[in-house]
């Protein structure tokens, strides 16, 4: 490191790790996750059934282009990067607030500022979650660098005298645009109306500037509300629901905890305990507020993950604690622990590594696992296109699939046929294709990794189902799932309706 800046050293880290992402991207085809928001952009709405509708419409341009899954990752692959650098600018500018606000002794107490932007981007890079993110487009891929412009909207607001209306403007687009991206975004408005708060001095409520602010973001944000208005509300009662899951236990958020930890690394934990220990010195007030970019929804998604939670949903909150802890980092690295960075970085870039050579490879099958995630990613574009071929030699009037999660590729790969999704549960996939008519025949597609009977018995189920085909999925010479294809004919609605 003695013979690159440490920004230069940032940036090759950030290079080295994008072309990883890049192989990643086109070896391997898409998560139920990145299909289902794909076809968003392929049915372009105001809004839709579980989401606001940004991550649909930020790729309509490469999907309206039937590119491959590896080219419209790059549109994931690009936040990733802003992601990074804006980590690396947040850095920088939260050392200059402590360095401006503080006593000289603090000044001199800091390391360079160059050095805790690196030590942030490490620390991130380091981290298994946001490679997924950086891959696959979610909702949270757009929320993370929507965030960080949040927080550094709000250094900006600590360290000025006041705000320029070009920067309310800047700060009323961001609010909009995180808006359209999640509907969790209201947590990190918490944390920036707490920065506003947390300097008395300021006035903002009553200026101009922030009431034009607040329009624009409720401007963007309009769509989502007139769909909602116009579809009974059912994305916010949907998400309710879904925030709510199932009964609460504490041993879930134990377990919720545990994944963090795993997810997003100790070193992440490592970094803010030397930041509190040795950077905390004033101006804690203002700190507090930028650590509530992190905190508000992080204790959030603690709290609900006694119901049920996903790992990533934290993502952008530790982007946003990813410049605090880089500083702790920073300074740890100056002391006589460098060995503990040294090799929790080590071990958490082998996990990253062993992550990666794990997807490639299609996982692990074996008796002593369960179940293997990885063959999820590897057969459908097959087996889309084989269900399209046979459904259109039986004269089906479309695809059926038992779970939405098996509709999102079937849907995907088997364009443009209409895939209907055989269960109770409401969801999109009602409103792009409706409910499947009665009598109506259909090439019903099952997955060995979530197999089903087929639905012929009880209220609502066909008169018959016919195996047609099958295939077995096989990569790199090890069998990862099979898929079978059924003529199912006349189906027979008995209140499956929703």
């Amino acid at each position: 490191m003695r013979h690159q800046s440490p920004s230069s050293w940032a940036a090759i880290c950030i290079c080295i790790t994008a072309v990883v992402h890049f192989a990643l991207g086109f070896s391997i085809e898409f998560s139920v996750d990145e299909a289902h928001y794909a076809l968003y952009a392929q049915h372009l709405a105001w809004s839709y059934f579980d989401h606001p509708p940004l991550v649909g419409w930020i790729q309509w341009p490469l999907v309206s282009l039937t590119l491959t899954e590896g080219f419209i990752r790059l549109i994931p692959e690009g936040l990733w990067l802003i992601s990074i650098y804006l980590v690396y600018q947040v850095t920088i500018e939260t050392h200059h607030l402590m360095q401006g606000r503080n006593s000289g002794y603090l000044t001199n107490a800091l390391p360079s500022a160059p050095s805790c932007g690196l030590m942030a981007v490490l620390a991130v890079i380091a981290a298994p979650i946001p490679h997924v993110l950086s891959i696959g487009l979610l909702p949270d891929t757009l929320l993370t660098p929507l965030s960080l412009g949040l927080m550094t909207m709000a250094l900006r607001w600590l360290r000025k005298d006041q705000f320029t209306l070009m920067d309310w403007v800047i700060t009323g687009l961001l609010l909009g645009l995180a808006g359209l991206s999640k509907y969790t975004a209201i947590f990190t408005a918490f944390a920036l109306l707490l920065v506003f708060l947390s300097n008395r001095k300021k006035l903002w409520l009553s200026k101009a500037g922030f009431c034009f602010a607040a329009v624009i973001a409720v401007i963007l944000i309009s769509p989502v509300l007139y769909w909602n208005w116009v579809n009974d509300w059912i994305s916010f009662k949907y998400q309710i629901a879904h925030g709510a899951g199932s009964a609460w236990a504490w041993r879930r958020v134990a377990v919720f905890i545990g994944i963090q930890i795993v997810s997003f690394g100790p070193l992440m934990l490592v970094g803010i305990f030397f930041f509190v220990k040795n950077c905390w010195y004033s101006n804690k007030l203002s700190l507090i507020a930028l650590l509530s970019f992190f905190f508000i929804p992080f204790s959030i998604f603690a709290a609900l993950s006694g119901g049920g939670s996903l790992p990533h949903w934290t993502g952008p909150a530790w982007f946003c604690l990813a410049p605090f802890a880089g500083i702790g980092l920073a300074k740890a690295w100056t002391m006589p622990r460098r060995w503990v960075i040294r090799i929790l970085f080590i071990l958490q870039l082998l996990l990253c590594l062993v992550g990666f050579a794990y997807v490639l490879a299609g996982g692990l099958n074996s008796t002593a696992v369960k179940a293997n995630p990885i063959a999820d990613l590897y057969g459908w574009k097959i087996a889309g296109q084989k269900a399209a071929q046979l459904a259109k030699a039986a004269n089906a009037d479309g695809i059926a699939v038992q779970n939405w999660t098996l509709g999102s590729r079937a849907a995907w790969y088997a364009q443009p046929l209409p895939v209907y999704v055989l269960d109770k549960r409401q969801d999109q996939f009602d409103l792009w294709f409706g409910q499947l008519p009665a009598g109506a025949s259909v090439l019903l597609i099952n997955w060995s990794g979530m197999s089903f009977n087929p639905p012929i018995a009880g209220a609502s189920a066909f008169e018959s189902c016919q195996p047609l085909d099958s295939f077995e999925v096989i990569h790199f010479g090890q069998a990862l799932s099979t898929f079978y294809f059924s003529l199912c004919k006349n189906w027979q609605d008995g209140g499956l309706a929703h």
